[in-house]
């Protein structure tokens, strides 16, 4: 049974430099990509010719679409982010473009994801036909330990991924990649971790590598929500006081039964209070009052509608958010939630 009919889509974001040109220049020739369509962030006057350059001859079909030989769309984006998705999937519908089966956007170097996600996802029109699938972050193998600590953009960016690139490993030494993966997973635990240079990877670790398998007819809630509990605190400690700038992951796993009537509310309340600081929520949820178990998603002050996931279910049905954030209050987040 097909779970959700909307446009997968992956959000590519790096911080400057690490490589996400390079990337793109790669997938863009793979055959692996047939069926992708591809919003570029528009630098300066340049437009597509930074990415097209280097890639195989393009044919212009629609505006300021082109489409490759290896079977993807590329399209520049020249307004906003919410009128371009609209443009694209209206003319896939009236077939002035090949259809399209996934969506990926590419992010400038210093864009924050978080608003991005929300704002990408809040619309009427783009949350009911496309969906957030996976976030996509390129590393600097070499400076990306330097960027992380002191850039703020690169730090959320590597904390809500759910596939983080560790790009130019072969400019860097085993014991600077090692440092840099290790900070990365006290960074993001929840997040698949590659290795790569000179942009080569196969389009499927970066594409349909979110909730839902490449056939999008099962659920991997297994992989998507894999964030594990503060690793540092030993077995029945309390949470501790973390500074305002820091970012931290935990997970709540919540107790049975509940419904989705009595925890919804709450995440919405969990929003409301928390959001400036809530960079991610995630969360799986098995509530007595749904026929299948709920896949619940937020971003800052915004909760999603929730996908059901119809034709998947656990061997033992356990609820369980993860929340990624700036210096949450996770003690009494916990509490709120424990409540139910």
């Amino acid at each position: 049974m097909t779970l959700d009919h909307r446009i997968p889509v992956t959000l590519l974001t790096g911080f400057l430099g690490s490589g996400k040109t390079t990337l793109l220049n790669k997938l863009l020739n793979h055959p692996g990509m047939k069926d992708t369509a591809v919003i570029i962030n528009e630098l300066g006057s340049a437009g597509l010719d930074h990415i097209l350059a280097r890639t195989v001859e393009s044919q212009h079909i629609a505006d300021n679409t082109v489409l490759l030989e290896s079977g993807c769309l590329c399209c520049t984006l020249s307004n906003e982010l919410a009128d371009t998705m609209r443009d694209l999937f209206f003319k896939r519908q009236l077939e002035a473009i090949p259809a399209f089966s996934r969506l990926m956007i590419e992010t400038t170097g210093m864009a924050d994801p978080g608003p991005i996600m929300a704002n990408l996802l809040n619309e009427p029109v783009i949350s009911s036909t496309y969906r957030l699938d996976a976030v996509v972050v390129t590393i600097d193998s070499t400076y990306g330990l330097q960027q992380i600590a002191g850039h703020g953009e690169a730090r959320k960016q590597a904390a809500v991924a759910d596939v983080l690139l560790i790009t130019k490993t072969d400019l860097a030494s085993a014991e600077s990649l090692d440092a840099l993966a290790a900070a990365l997973q006290e960074l993001n635990p929840g997040a698949t971790q590659y290795r790569i240079s000179h942009g080569e990877i196969d389009p499927s670790a970066v594409i349909d590598a979110g909730l839902f398998n490449p056939g999008g007819t099962q659920a991997q809630p297994q992989r998507w929500l894999r964030a594990p509990s503060r690793s540092k605190a030993r077995r029945g400690m309390l949470p501790q006081a973390v500074h305002e700038d820091e970012i931290v992951s935990f997970t709540v796993t919540m107790p049975k039964p509940l419904t989705w009537l009595q925890l919804e509310p709450v995440l919405q309340w969990l929003c409301a209070t928390h959001g400036e600081r809530l960079l991610r929520l995630k969360g799986i949820i098995h509530a007595e009052d749904l026929p299948a178990p709920l896949a619940a998603h937020a971003v800052h002050h915004t909760l999603y509608p929730p996908n059901l996931l119809q034709g998947w279910d656990e061997d033992e049905p356990i609820t369980r958010i993860v929340l990624i954030g700036k210096g949450l209050d996770e003690l009494g987040i916990r509490e709120a939630l424990m409540q139910i």
